[in-house]
């Protein structure tokens, strides 16, 4: 530990403590808005050598820029912030972590025990503020000579451990500070002493070696071989080694894929096997129910469409066998008849091994998927082709298929992600994708991507709608530092209202669901330093997008539409698929 950690008192010895140890466990990226509670945290981590800082003036904010960034590289980053109400508007984000299995760390400061439930200045029950939402919290005392050091680090240890272990997500430690906050007194020798050896070495204090279960792989292809239907869906992945592997099991068997747009391999080179275009097939019930599956190999967390879910729980294939790490319940249709509480990689790599060959598989049956898919892509190539009206469809074909090799994807909740995946047109380029589908919020979707941009190291697409960067828009400062395209679709309100059941009058529908704004986001653009862009044609939209891309700096491209119009052509679109098969 530097030499600094005897220095700041007895708060500074123990920021500095909590620190080191989060560095040695690899969790070195701390995102902090400033507060002066948190000051001993703060400092700790800007006196690290190895650790790096993103300072922004919003909590929440921060936080989902922790989410982003752990979302993007499968590593905690740290959440830092004051006491009061900072602390709270932490919980979207880690309401999101916890929902989707992203690893955080928060590191909340409060007011020592005497000064709680007596009035004090900026002083809420902080203890258990998150409840159910982190995987493990600890409401650590007020640093104190009479607490040996190795308890701040074991404490650490067990955080890290907890949220990095299956089911990954969120921990949280309250960390009382009395005042003076940053004394310039140092510790005794001896309060350390029981922790030279440690300080003397580059690990961990106590390290913990993940156990590894007996694969139940022959078993579940046991199950599965007993099927000649077998549809292989891959929902929504972190990584681009498990869906790597996903589609070298489905291809060596030969099994058709749905995969969702947040799969890691719906946006890349494309096996023959992959049904890119299923949800639009799906419209199609004839086709759909004629050619449903007998068994079900579910990969990963839920994906996007409503149309998969309907036809699964219409057939209730059996068997129908989910694998995810994280041992909860991934069931709404409950159906599933086998889990595999693996990593998607480990899980594919011993089912190929134990499937063998394909034996008895229907050919024609995975023949008429293509057939159906190519279909899909004919319809959509004909109408989001060519010189037409800019439409919302469009511009997630557009963005799907013009993104730059090795950048990464952002999408916003509501009608983005559902267009991304219904419309969007793999190209021959590798693509990071990422949504907050955990809790499918539309807050911080930008501090979201800001994060990713962050641990991907790459640049980033952000795909939203209007409420969405309304619900954000302070958080084009941090965007700042990366370079971030943000492609906003400003239909001046709630579009996805369109799509739901609502019987109502137009006027009641317009202020309560609705809600137009009648704002526009040039000025925005302004304020934060981005460089804007307003487009009125697909021509041009395709040569703003694609200048974007290559740019290297931040742009805000504004696409302007009409709800009503945009819903009258995804209803057109669907319908054009009455003719599949």
């Amino acid at each position: 530990m530097p030499d600094a950690a005897m220095t700041g008192g007895i708060n500074g010895t123990w920021a500095r403590l909590i620190v080191e140890e989060l560095v040695r466990l690899g969790v070195d990226t701390f995102c902090l808005a400033s507060g002066f509670r948190s000051a001993p945290l703060a400092i700790a981590a800007a006196q690290h050598p190895r650790a790096r800082v993103i300072s922004h003036y919003d909590e929440r904010g921060t936080a989902f820029f922790a989410l982003g960034f752990a979302r993007a590289t499968g590593r905690a980053a740290v959440w830092i912030t004051t006491s009061g109400t900072a602390v709270a508007n932490g919980l979207p984000a880690v309401v999101e972590a916890d929902a989707d299995y992203v690893p955080m760390v928060l590191l909340t400061a409060d007011r020592p025990p005497e000064l709680r439930r007596t009035g004090a200045n900026q002083t809420i029950d902080q203890a258990g503020i998150f409840a159910r939402y982190v995987r493990w919290s600890c409401d650590m005392p007020a640093p104190d000579e009479a607490v040996p050091p190795a308890y701040v680090l074991t404490t650490v240890d067990q955080a890290c451990c907890k949220a990095h272990s299956a089911p990954q997500g969120p921990v949280h430690l309250n960390c009382m500070f009395r005042a003076p906050l940053a004394r310039k007194t140092a510790v005794s020798a001896t309060y350390l002493a029981p922790v030279q050896l440690w300080e003397a070495s580059a690990h961990p204090f106590t390290q913990y070696v993940p156990l590894r279960g007996a694969s139940d792989a022959e078993h579940i292809a046991a199950q599965l071989a007993g099927a000649s239907r077998i549809l292989m869906v891959v929902g929504r992945l972190s990584n681009n080694r498990d869906g790597t592997a996903a589609l070298d099991l489905a291809k060596a068997c030969r099994w058709p894929v749905f995969a969702d747009v947040n799969s890691q391999v719906r946006l890349g080179p494309q096996p023959e096997v992959l049904i890119d275009a299923y949800d639009l097939c799906l419209e199609n019930t004839t086709f759909a129910d004629a050619h449903a599956p007998e068994a079900v190999l579910y990969l990963g967390a839920p994906a996007v469409s409503k149309n998969l879910m309907r036809l699964l729980a219409r057939h209730r294939p059996d068997p129908f066998v989910v694998v995810h790490d994280a041992p909860d319940r991934l069931d709404p249709t409950h159906q599933v008849t086998g889990r595999m509480q693996q990593s998607v990689q480990a899980a594919c790599r011993s089912l190929q091994a134990a499937m063998g060959t394909a034996a008895g598989f229907d050919e024609t049956w995975l023949k008429a998927w293509q057939k159906a898919n190519r279909y899909a892509r004919k319809v959509l190539e004909e109408e989001l082709t060519g010189p037409g009206t800019l439409s919302e469809p469009f511009v997630a074909m557009a963005v799907t298929r013009r993104i730059a090799d090795g950048h990464g994807l952002v999408l916003g909740n509501s009608l983005p992600v559902r267009d991304a995946d219904r419309f969007g047109s793999a190209g021959w380029c590798r693509v990071h994708v990422a949504a907050n589908r955990g809790a499918s919020g539309i807050d911080g979707t930008i501090a979201t991507a800001a994060g990713a941009a962050c641990g991907w190291d790459t640049p980033v697409t952000v795909l939203l709608g209007d409420l969405s960067l309304l619900h954000d828009v302070n958080s084009l400062a941090m965007a700042r530092s990366y370079p971030l395209t943000v492609v906003v679709i400003n239909n001046n309100g709630g579009g996805i209202f369109h799509h739901v059941d609502i019987d109502t009058s137009p006027g009641t529908f317009e202020r309560c669901f609705g809600t137009p704004h009648g704002l526009q986001f040039a000025h925005a653009a302004a304020l934060f330093g981005h460089r804007y862009a307003q487009v009125y044609s697909r021509k041009e939209f395709l040569e703003v997008y694609s200048g974007a891309c290559t740019g290297g700096e931040s742009v805000i491209i504004e696409v302007c539409t009409d709800r009503k119009e945009n819903h009258a052509l995804r209803l057109a679109l669907a319908g054009g698929m009455t003719q599949t098969g």
